[in-house]
């Protein structure tokens, strides 16, 4: 059993960019990196270069013509009509760049390792996983791979025979849907923001019986989601008895982020970790989401934080400080005016709030259901 928490990242994600255009354009896995280095939360021997994974290992979810097509794609610089039809590459949400292969099969390898390392238990953040909208044969909403779905398989080739799978995005995970669907060993539990692209997800359809989701209206909070996490996804782990626990941790579900409408604060994320700490001896922690450097980046961070233990400081020191204030997020309004405790402090300011009545209306259905 892995005696601490290992991070699994990469330099690739350094300057990587789905174009200046994108929301994919800001810095994230790096960002995590450098500030946890700054808080000395990131030792040498915690940190683990994540290998690239190679097509054969991909194919255990995607076909082998998509795979061919995407590192094609990269070599070229360029798709055909027909392979944009076909495969979903070079479009506006799934641009051709220059690491378009070898960033996503970075963060499918950095998973496929963490399931490997994880056989005898412990906890591994890889917070360049979490691309859960990628499809079998094509790419899909700002994912050319589906690392949740290869983090699964990896903790299952390793010994793992039931696996739970935990979902806070603001997006819907249709793709892990894809590939477990009626799958009586794998449960995915997954909390977003409802009439939010991609429409799935709608919380009557449970995928077969594999699938619990609970679409949350607009204005979600931290209240709301303590209320979720307590009487619906600690109950609905508790009657699954999972060997491993894959947490996604997509931050677009905080307020500041530029592609959700939901409300939470970064407590809601770490308490959804403090949780499932507890609920297993074997937890892999993913990415996703994250559209704003500055709340993904000190999320992601704290959640990195509390996996090692370490309370989130109140005040950040210079280092980390004049890190966060080197941060750029261009084309958009809230990036022009930054407030100070974006600069000045890890842990967000609690976003309580009314437990609305459709909130536990569905986790009334949901629960009827375990």
């Amino acid at each position: 059993m892995l005696h601490r928490p290992l991070f699994i990242g990469s330099e690739i994600y350094r300057g990587s960019s789905y174009g200046p255009a994108h929301p994919l354009r800001v810095p994230r896995v790096s960002t995590v990196m450098d500030l946890a280095r700054a808080l000395n939360w990131l030792p040498d021997a915690q940190y683990v270069t994540s290998p690239r994974a190679k097509p054969r290992a991909l194919w255990s979810f995607h076909t082998p013509e998509y795979i061919s097509a995407l590192a094609r794609a990269e070599r070229r610089g360029a798709v055909s009509d027909p392979e944009r039809a076909q495969f979903q590459l070079g479009t506006h949400a799934n641009p051709v760049f220059g690491e378009m292969f070898r960033r996503p099969a970075t963060g499918a390898g950095g998973v496929i390792l963490a399931g490997e390392l994880l056989k005898d238990g412990g906890i591994v953040h890889v917070p360049g996983g979490g691309t859960h909208h990628g499809m079998p044969d094509r790419a899909n909403g700002f994912c050319y791979l589906n690392d949740p779905v290869l983090a699964i398989k990896s903790l299952q080739h390793h010994g793992a025979t039931r696996v739970l799978y935990l979902d806070i995005d603001a997006h819907h995970p249709d793709g892990v849907e894809v590939g477990f669907r009626g799958d009586p060993d794998v449960r995915m539990i997954s909390v977003h923001e409802e009439k939010r692209w991609p429409f799935t997800g709608d919380f009557m359809d449970s995928a077969g019986g594999s699938a619990f989701n609970l679409p949350a209206p607009r204005g979600l909070n931290d209240t709301e989601m303590r209320v979720i996490l307590e009487e619906l996804i600690l109950p609905l782990i508790t009657d699954f008895e999972p060997d491993a626990i894959v947490l996604q941790c997509g931050s677009d579900a905080l307020d500041e982020d530029p592609l959700s409408r939901l409300s939470l604060s970064n407590n809601a994320h770490a308490a959804v970790v403090r949780a499932a700490m507890e609920m297993t001896s074997t937890l892999m922690v993913l990415g996703g989401g994250g559209y704003n450097p500055w709340s993904v980046g000190r999320c992601w961070t704290r959640i990195w934080g509390v996996l090692n233990g370490f309370d989130a400081p109140e005040i950040l020191d210079a280092e980390a400080e004049n890190f966060l204030r080197d941060l750029r997020f261009e084309g958009n309004s809230r990036g022009r005016n930054p407030p100070e405790t974006w600069f000045k402090t890890l842990a967000d300011t609690p976003r309580e709030g009314d437990v609305r009545d459709e909130v536990r209306t569905r986790i009334g259905i949901l629960r009827a259901r375990i």
